[in-house]
């Protein structure tokens, strides 16, 4: 499993592409996207949305990482991640279903 970060270097170093041609594509300093493929910055979500589109990747599944980065810092260190991540599932079944059911 990549972190998202990993995942963007492999898409990056797949297509033969250096770091200061992508981090122009996404206006941001190349040693930004550094950190955010090492794990030392998070990328944001429009950042992800660009890189899905300059690396003609699926979008969603590129979100899906992203997201699961997400979830993964907050409650890495936490004894109670798995039950508390059970709990939120059942959470957003239980809103998405209310909001679809008005």
């Amino acid at each position: 499993m990549l972190s998202i970060g990993e995942q963007i270097r492999k898409l990056r170093e797949d297509q033969g592409l250096p770091l200061r041609k992508v981090a122009a594509v996404l206006d941001i300093d190349q040693s930004i996207l550094s950190k955010i493929e090492r794990g030392e910055r998070k990328a944001s979500k429009e950042q992800v949305i660009q890189i899905a589109k300059i690396f003609n990747v699926d979008e969603k599944e590129l979100l899906i990482n992203y997201l699961s980065d997400r979830v993964l810092y907050d409650l890495r260190n936490e004894d109670l991640a798995t039950d508390a991540l059970k709990v939120a599932e059942k959470k957003i079944e239980f809103m998405t279903k209310n909001q679809h059911g008005k």
